[in-house]
């Protein structure tokens, strides 16, 4: 959910593989990939999607498989389509909220945060817009285009060029777009599959539940299924908390037990601890209990799946964080 500004780094049969739009189930020919990338949880740069169906990558995988979803129904009709100018205009807030407040969120500047903004605002636009009537497709984007301008002097919009891009863009993936609810409902309801729903991101970069404002721009606790793909709540079955033996956070935001020490540098490097779309290292600390609780109290975790516990074994003695305190007093919460 969200949209390619999160990183799966996967490992199959020794070979690596750096996932930031594709699901990691991509991998085996066996599985349909479901990307609802339009859905209410979902919007991806369409410039990614283009690089997608490169030949070089068709080579690997069976596109065939794989489908690019949009809905014009009200359950998912928030559809919103990342452009150029959301990922330009994306760095320019970076910039503004470091001169202004000294410090500022850590974003992928993949314009995730200003395409839900327009989303919020609904001036942004679908893709089964852009697949439908282009010229009314074409000057609802130069609307978009103008008031990004108006509120950033200093962006540049090659508004004929990205709008020539677009065209093409449109015929690419128009084979590939099918209407995700009525997938989803034939998938649950017609013969017996297994369907796994991967996230990215974690429970405390929620966008409502995370530490804000240091969070990501869309819900990616588990209520992110039934919004995200419109899928009613009665067909969640498990759910699977991943965690570490150890925390880990990107970018800037609160870590009690974060280790800026020979320990902290130790899990970093010991667990090649970088963030896989921006390549910054990770923030490295004791594996915090509190957080892991909280997370369990949101998600409702079915089992929780343990990961990275070998990167501890040259340590004589772990820490763990089992709770935290607020005005002297011990509290079990996140405050």
């Amino acid at each position: 959910q969200g949209g390619n500004n999160a990183g799966h780094t996967v490992v199959v049969d020794g070979k690596e593989y750096d996932f930031h739009l594709f699901p990691s189930g991509i991998i085996n020919p066996k599985a349909i990939s479901f990307i609802a990338l339009f859905s209410h949880q979902e919007v991806c740069a369409l410039s990614v999607i283009t690089k997608a169906l490169s030949l070089e990558i068709i080579d690997v995988w069976d596109l065939k498989n794989v489908f690019l979803l949009w809905s014009p129904t009200i359950s998912i009709s928030l559809s919103i389509a990342v452009f150029d100018f959301h990922q330009a205009v994306d760095g320019l807030q970076e910039v503004q909220r470091q001169a202004q407040e000294g410090k500022n969120i850590g974003t992928t500047k993949k314009g995730i945060g200003p395409t839900y903004s327009s989303k919020a605002a609904r001036t942004g636009l679908r893709i089964c817009d852009l697949l439908s009537d282009f010229d009314e497709f074409s000057s609802r984007f130069k609307n978009l285009a103008q008031q990004y301008k108006s509120m950033f002097p200093t962006l540049e919009i090659d508004i004929e060029g990205q709008l020539k891009k677009l065209k093409g863009y449109a015929e690419k993936i128009r084979p590939m777009v099918r209407d995700g609810v009525y997938f989803m409902y034939e998938a649950l309801h017609g013969s017996p599959k297994k369907i796994l729903v991967e996230g990215a991101n974690a429970a405390l970069l929620d966008i409502d539940f995370g530490t804000y404002p240091f969070v990501t721009s869309s819900n990616c606790t588990v209520g992110g299924v039934c919004t995200g793909l419109g899928v009613p709540p009665q067909h969640v079955g498990d759910v699977y908390g991943v965690v570490k033996a150890y925390t880990t956070r990107v970018g800037i935001g609160a870590f009690p037990t974060e280790q800026i020490n020979e320990i902290g540098d130790l899990l970093q490097s010991r667990g090649h601890e970088w963030g896989v779309t921006t390549g910054r290292k990770r923030r490295c600390g004791w594996l915090d209990l509190v957080i892991l609780k909280y997370a369990h109290m949101i998600n409702g975790f079915t089992a929780l799946a343990l990961t990275k516990l070998d990167i501890l074994d040259v340590l004589d003695e772990i820490k763990i964080g089992v709770a935290y305190k607020l005005g002297g007093k011990r509290i079990p919460y996140f405050p």
